[in-house]
């Protein structure tokens, strides 16, 4: 496959330019809340001289904690797209397409109907990691039944957008029968860093920050695993445990984020190929562009919806969905008409 940037001096600037405007389009969301307008010097002001004023604390408990959330999302998610990919070696796998997001979704929902507000933030967060995994689980399960040399990718897609189709049918299920949970539910169902403040943040962080170096230390076996199972297990490669610890990666990833922000979609389909097109095929690079690139669709989406339908917030699960949905079937035309 063609790619853009050939060297690594090439691939070493154009990173840190996307970091760059990844840090530009972070300050923009932070100064703009779509109520609120700020100067660029209240939020130095914010953390340097403090003073306890509504701009301060919004600044601070609110704007900062919400972008912040937006792009750890962004790059959990683009992460997790790129490691399923790599493991079906189908380039429409996401966490969405493969059902964990619901996955993990249903479960949360099932914990919130049954015991509504006594769940904390990190107890959310361990039962959307339950749910997440219980779901890859499965997928992967439902993938290989039937075929004496393991999973397909297209039986392990299948599979993924089966369970997702229950998971989500169960949801809505369930919020149908719960009518004094729709209204608060219904918005992060759809997925949305609204509302999201410091207390959220502080109990996603420690799992996404383990999942993002996880991932880091693991693209040299990710390389390996993507030249096909027989040349991996040649090159010695230990592939059960590779993928054993990859879908903890991405059940870390994707379980964290579902719990802080919904089942936002298609992210994890949009960056790992803009990566690929940037860097090639070689992991050491796809992550830390998937990171950076994730965090900065996610916070200009998440500042775009503020403003699309004022003074309503549109959910940012439907901007990246609006966006993800046009790239979705253009990936899977353009690989049919490859293979055909």
């Amino acid at each position: 496959m063609n790619h853009y940037l050939r060297s690594n001096g090439q691939r070493i600037g154009f990173l840190l330019l996307c970091l760059a405007v990844m840090l530009m389009i972070a300050v923009v969301s932070v100064l703009f809340s779509g109520s609120h307008a700020f100067m660029p010097s209240q939020i130095v002001d914010a953390y340097r001289h403090f003073d306890g004023s509504n701009e301060h604390l919004i600044i601070r408990n609110v704007q900062m904690p919400r972008m912040t959330i937006a792009a750890i999302v962004g790059a959990s998610l683009a992460i997790a797209g790129a490691f399923m990919q790599a493991m079906t070696r189908n380039p429409l796998a996401s966490p969405s397409v493969m059902g964990i997001n619901s996955g993990a979704a249903l479960a949360v929902v099932i914990a919130l109907s049954v015991a509504g507000s006594v769940f904390s933030n990190t107890s959310l967060i361990l039962i959307a990691f339950a749910g997440a995994a219980i779901t890859a689980a499965a997928v992967f399960a439902l993938g290989a039944v039937g075929r004496s040399n393991g999973e397909t990718p297209i039986r392990v897609t299948l599979a993924g957008s089966a369970v997702a189709a229950f998971a989500s049918a169960w949801t809505m299920g369930i919020l149908l029968k719960q009518n004094k949970m729709l209204d608060d539910i219904l918005l992060w169902i759809v997925g949305s860093v609204s509302g999201r403040d410091l207390h959220h943040l502080t109990a996603v962080l420690p799992y996404t920050i383990i999942g993002i170096i996880g991932a880091l230390l693991m693209t040299k076996s990710v390389n390996v695993l993507s030249m096909g199972e027989e040349t991996a297990r040649n090159l010695g490669l230990k592939i059960g445990l590779v993928r054993v610890i990859l879908t903890a990666i991405v059940v870390l990833l994707a379980g964290s984020s579902v719990a802080i922000a919904g089942p936002i979609a298609f992210v994890g389909v949009i960056i790992p190929h803009i990566s690929r097109f940037l860097v090639g095929h070689d992991y050491r690079w796809i992550i830390p562009y998937s990171i950076v690139l994730g965090a900065t669709l996610l916070v200009a989406a998440d500042t775009i919806s503020r403003f699309i339908m004022q003074p309503e917030e549109l959910p940012v699960g439907v901007a990246t969905a609006l966006i993800g949905v046009p790239f979705f079937i253009y990936v899977a035309r353009r690989r049919s008409y490859a293979q055909s």
